[in-house]
């Protein structure tokens, strides 16, 4: 091979020009904004799922801590599914609107990230649906 030859190769050293780091710093800066809403948004529905509005008493000196019907243990299991499910739903709808976003013509990462959506759609709807199936077990067990 010939001096010339060899001078005459491109260089394999990536080149990188005045705009690169602002492009590199402005992708962290979405990145950034992007993980404070979720965290918002998730933080939000946790509050809004699990929290509950009524005022936490301390149980009487000598009070039995037990269900007072099975009604309520239904109910307080119903309210129990419900936040579980939604909380799990709003998790894969997080994880596949990411996985989605980031695929960058990835066939393989969309197909991922739209599963994990159709996850999510099918966790709503059984959240949706729980208080009826619990309401069709309590009616078995009654």
């Amino acid at each position: 091979m010939s001096a010339k030859a060899v001078r005459g190769r491109p260089s394999r050293r990536a080149t990188t020009g005045p705009d690169q780091g602002s492009r590199r710093r402005a992708g962290f800066a979405v990145l950034g904004r992007l993980v404070a809403a979720v965290a918002v948004i998730t933080a939000a529905s946790a509050v809004f799922l699990l929290g509950d509005a009524s005022t936490a008493y301390a149980a009487q000196p000598g009070a039995v801590l037990a269900a007072d019907s099975i009604e309520a243990v239904v109910n307080n299991i119903r309210t129990w599914l419900v936040a579980i499910l939604a909380a799990v739903a709003t998790l894969f709808l997080t994880i596949g609107g990411l996985r989605l976003m980031w695929a960058n013509g990835d066939p393989g990462e969309a197909e991922k990230g739209k599963a994990a959506l159709k996850s999510a759609a099918i966790g709503y709807a059984l959240a949706l649906l729980s208080p009826l199936i619990v309401t069709v077990v309590a009616g078995w067990v009654k």
